[in-house]
């Protein structure tokens, strides 16, 4: 599993008007006065301009990704107070939690597995840790104008959705549901929030390239008008409108809430 800089920067805009703004707040109380977060598959550090402006002191950040040219980025934005770790993430015992008041991933649980999830509850339940999850997929992608296709092209999306990318078989559209689940069994409060992307022609490269995605994987998921959708819906790219739904979770241990 990994992304390009590139997609990352072009989602990015997206992501931070999707983000539930009460929900990064409460995340950002979470943190605590002296905040030392560790971003789970960071990227280029969306999440770190996400909290920008929000956190009650600046933060130490401890970057996790896989990509060292994805870490060099972020490094950059998050600044002196910022450590990266190289960490293949299914190695949850690597993860450098010790001494940390805060855990954020964004846009990474619904590539995840259950007993992934399973894993990672169990370790920041052991350090009595708050996990904030955003821009989770939800399994719901709407248009305008509609297509007689929308609906199965969907179908076949989540499905591809739930396949294995690098983690065992992927949440895909139940990442929302399943996070909830398993971390209030690890003994968490759960609060959730929408926070879907609502792309219009400003968005047009935006719709393009994930149009091109959505449209392969439901190909590759076995949906014969896959192509002719991809097709159609890319060249009124600059006149759609789109939902693309996201699920933001928080996850504060018993008592913090």
């Amino acid at each position: 599993m990994g992304f390009s800089a590139d997609w990352l920067a072009l989602r990015e805009p997206a992501d931070h008007a999707a983000r539930d703004p009460s929900l990064l707040s409460a995340a950002a109380d979470a943190a605590g006065l002296k905040p030392v977060i560790v971003d789970l598959g960071c990227g280029t550090g969306s999440t770190i301009r996400a909290f920008a402006g929000h956190l009650a002191a600046p933060a130490s950040w401890r970057l996790v990704d896989n990509d060292p040219e994805l870490l060099t980025i972020a490094a950059d934005a998050a600044g002196q107070r910022a450590t990266t770790h190289r960490i293949d993430l299914r190695d949850l015992d690597s993860l450098p939690l010790e001494g940390a008041s805060l855990v954020t991933a964004s846009a990474l649980l619904d590539l995840c597995s259950r007993n992934w999830v399973a894993r990672l509850a169990e370790r920041l339940s052991a350090h009595g840790l708050p996990f904030y999850a955003a821009l989770n997929y939800d399994g719901i992608m709407r248009w305008s104008p509609a297509d007689t296709h929308d609906a199965a092209v969907t179908l076949a999306f989540n499905r591809h959705q739930r396949g294995d990318k690098g983690f065992g078989p992927a949440l895909g559209p139940d990442a929302a549901a399943v996070i909830a689940e398993v971390f209030g069994a690890a003994g968490y409060d759960i609060v959730e929030a929408d926070s879907p992307w609502r792309l219009t022609k400003n968005h047009a490269a935006l719709q393009r390239e994930l149009l091109q995605g959505i449209a392969q994987a439901a190909q590759e998921a076995g949906e014969s008008a896959a192509k002719t959708w991809g097709a159609a819906r890319t060249s009124a790219a600059d006149t759609a409108i789109c939902h693309i739904g996201h699920r933001d979770l928080l996850a504060l241990p018993k008592g913090t809430a």
